[in-house]
């Protein structure tokens, strides 16, 4: 659980980092924050041999609402909803699963796949090259217009 959070956590500090206008120090905190909430959100829902279970409560969600435990982060550095709003995609999807982090920005957005490994005693890990649409991927928001430059991450 602790790579597939500090994942997760970096990814959203990365777009923070891309918008710009929050400090070093700020986004440190923030992914410590979000980090810590995540950890505690998620105890008692994540079941390794069952990796899709419970894939609904760990997804981190932006839809025109912020996702509590981002916005909890966020206060944590002083951070408003609506400067958050300002800062990360107004469509995101972030699923932490045991053994696979992925995301989507956007409704038609691709998911891509941040983190994956093979399950103990399971299948082999998918092959990333699939995927390569998401390796570099440009991604357009609608309102502030910003783009982000993501890479998928594997081990």
């Amino acid at each position: 659980m602790r790579t597939e959070i500090s994942t997760a956590a970096a990814f959203v500090t990365r777009l923070l980092r891309a918008a710009g206008g929050v400090g070093e120090e700020q986004l440190r905190c923030f992914r410590e924050c979000l980090q810590e909430a995540m950890r505690e959100h998620y105890k008692h829902h994540w079941f390794p041999l069952v990796p899709s279970k419970g894939s609904g409560y760990r997804c981190i969600r932006i839809n025109h609402k912020m996702d509590p435990l981002i916005g909890k982060a966020a206060e944590m550095i002083g951070l408003s909803h609506e400067r958050l709003f300002q800062l990360l995609p107004s469509e995101l999807t972030l699923w932490v699963d045991p053994f696979e982090v992925s995301y989507r920005i956007g409704e038609d957005g691709s998911i891509c796949v941040l983190y994956e490994s093979p399950q103990p005693g399971g299948k082999a890990a998918k092959q990333l090259e699939s995927r390569t649409s998401c390796k570099e991927w440009r991604i357009g928001r609608s309102s502030p217009s910003k783009s982000y430059n993501m890479m998928t991450v594997s081990s």
